[in-house]
């Protein structure tokens, strides 16, 4: 599961890939300076997997972790092949969420792409040459489905009245993702296509240092411009993650973030929104040799949860022991957790929740 990072050029999207994944995207005062899409395998920051370590002190400890695609800026006339639009295009639909960066701060040594700052532009901008694509795919798939309609066909038929009703808003200018649909006609029709503006998004406000904590004017029209999209917002002072990224010591970086008034990295909070936005979760399984982090989709089995280790587990499941997070941090380990009833046994149609500590009993 990938997340995308976009946005139009020089709005801080390298610079943010950098803080997330350590890895050294060029970062420069020009567009297109990330030409090929950058990758980047981040840790999830979480306290529930430190609490862990220090209660069973193993060998090793493994986070979970979320893969974060920094992609080219995307200009007017991308979805024409305009800059490297096609590319960029191309990039984005692989990725199942995205991450939209917008500049919400001033600064003349930095220039904007359009020559002066607005965020609501910005996102217009991006929006438009997606949902623009969106309606390429849209018109060449009704082409088919009109032609089996026309001899009779249902299933063609129910898809024709889905696409025109998506088709009718791209035009509107509506993302693909604010639409509502029938479950079925949404699994049947809708999400095989793929479209572009039905992935989810969080928007991430870049600002100036000192609106780190509280946002500013900029962010308050964001919020206002997508109060109706269901989507996230994340105030994040790019530049300011940067600069504390750069800094040797934990009581350092700590100190830093004391004085402008956050507890933590804003790009510890966008790792784990970015987790949330791609629908994942986490079990833990807590031994000697290793405490470790699963990542596996929401609403997902305990059987479904075994095989992320290994298929054999999910294949010759026969149990789970499972003990919430919660008890096992109280008790202080597996074993004072039995003796106090908080271990349970599950089956096969065991819903995992959150942070559940597992051990599965399985036979090939």
């Amino acid at each position: 599961m990938k997340a995308g990072i976009v946005g139009l050029p020089n709005v801080g999207k390298s610079t943010l890939f950098n803080c997330l994944s350590n890895a050294k995207a060029q970062s420069a005062n020009f567009p297109f300076c990330t030409i090929e899409p950058n990758i980047g395998i981040v840790n999830v920051p979480d306290l529930r997997l430190e609490r862990l370590e220090a209660l069973v002190k193993p060998v090793r400890v493994q986070p979970a972790t979320v893969e974060i695609v920094d992609i080219a800026g995307l200009v007017k006339g991308a979805s024409k092949g305009e800059g490297l639009g096609n590319q960029f295009l191309a990039n984005i639909r692989e990725t199942d969420a995205i991450l939209h960066v917008l500049r919400c701060f001033d600064n003349d040594n930095i220039v904007h792409v359009d020559g002066n700052v607005n965020p609501i532009r910005d996102k217009e901008t991006i929006d438009m040459e997606l949902q623009l694509k969106d309606l390429e795919t849209v018109d060449k798939k009704l082409e088919k489905v009109k032609r089996a309609a026309k001899t009779g066909n249902k299933e063609a038929q129910k898809e024709e009245v889905v696409l025109l009703k998506i088709k009718s808003a791209l035009e509107a200018g509506v993302s693909v993702r604010t639409l509502e649909f029938d479950k079925e006609d949404y699994v049947e029709f809708v999400n095989p296509v793929q479209f572009i503006t039905d992935k989810p998004v969080m928007y991430v406000c870049n600002v100036d240092e000192g609106s780190a904590a509280t946002g500013n004017a900029y962010v308050e029209q964001v919020r206002e411009a997508v109060k109706d999209e269901n989507a996230e917002i994340l105030v994040l002072a790019v530049g300011t993650e940067a600069d504390i990224n750069e800094l040797d010591s934990y009581e350092e970086r700590q100190m830093f973030l004391q004085d402008i008034g956050l507890e933590e990295p804003g790009s510890s909070k966008l790792i784990r929104s970015a987790y949330k936005l791609l629908k994942q979760q986490t079990y833990f399984t807590a031994g000697v040799k290793e405490v470790r982090a699963w990542t596996i989709d929401v609403g997902a089995t305990a059987p479904q949860a075994a095989g992320v280790i290994h298929t054999d587990f999910e294949k010759g499941f026969i149990r789970a022991e499972v003990i919430a997070y919660e008890d096992f941090s109280e008790l202080g380990s597996e074993a004072k957790a039995k003796e106090a009833g908080k271990m349970r046994v599950e089956g096969k149609n065991y819903v995992v929740k959150d942070g559940d500590v597992m051990h599965f009993l399985f036979n090939v």
